[in-house]
């Protein structure tokens, strides 16, 4: 069993982190089942892990939250489905990067039932798609497994401001930008776009 919640209203970063912490405990412990959560953000900027500080570029642009996530720096704002899947990995495939591999194939799944052709790229995490020829990122992924509970997740950009970027240099790649589904000219609610998300995490998990 899988609970899927959404949360209509931006949410406060560091209460969403705490809680999202103690349910992975609960989940740990027994205490609680699996979920799925649908968020929204008011722009910040965000350093996992393997950040580097000359990628922060505006410094006093957004807030800016280190995370226990894998990954460098990334955005979040108005417009962004960030998803968060609080799942058992015994469950599936005890292999982190089997996890990632699948996350990936359920958001290019997920966009590609929006019109929207995507793919991987080698040695790096996330999805791509090609625009003009050029490859720009529509979504980013950042997870954190604790004894086999997985926590933080993905990024989907459906019509964020893509300006705000600029104060970073997104996952440290300088070579590649982002996009959206609406620059893609896909004009989509998040309630329709959770739906096919929704439909399509059952066929991939």
């Amino acid at each position: 069993m899988i609970e899927w919640q959404t949360f209509d209203s931006f949410m406060n970063y560091e209460q969403s982190i705490s809680k999202m912490e103690s349910t992975v405990k609960k989940i740990i412990c027994g205490e609680a089942q699996q979920q799925v959560w649908l968020l929204e953000y008011s722009p910040l900027f965000t350093a996992g892990t393997s950040s580097k500080t000359h990628d922060l570029i505006k410094k006093d642009q957004f807030p800016i939250y280190s995370v226990k996530r894998g990954g460098q720096y990334t955005y979040h704002g108005p417009g962004q489905r960030v998803i968060y899947p609080l799942l058992n990995l015994k469950h599936y495939k005890m292999d982190v990067r089997h996890y990632v591999w699948l996350l990936e194939k359920w958001i290019i799944d997920t966009v590609a039932e929006c019109g929207i052709q995507c793919e991987r790229q080698d040695k790096r995490v996330g999805i791509w798609t090609s625009n003009n020829g050029k490859k720009e990122k529509i979504a980013a992924i950042g997870v954190r497994v604790t004894k086999w509970i997985s926590s933080h997740g993905i990024s989907v950009n459906i019509n964020p401001n893509l300006s705000h970027y600029e104060g970073i240099i997104p996952c440290g790649i300088k070579d590649q930008g982002v996009t959206s589904l609406s620059k893609l000219g896909v004009n989509i609610s998040f309630s329709e776009f959770d739906q096919v998300l929704k439909r399509q995490f059952f066929k991939n998990f």
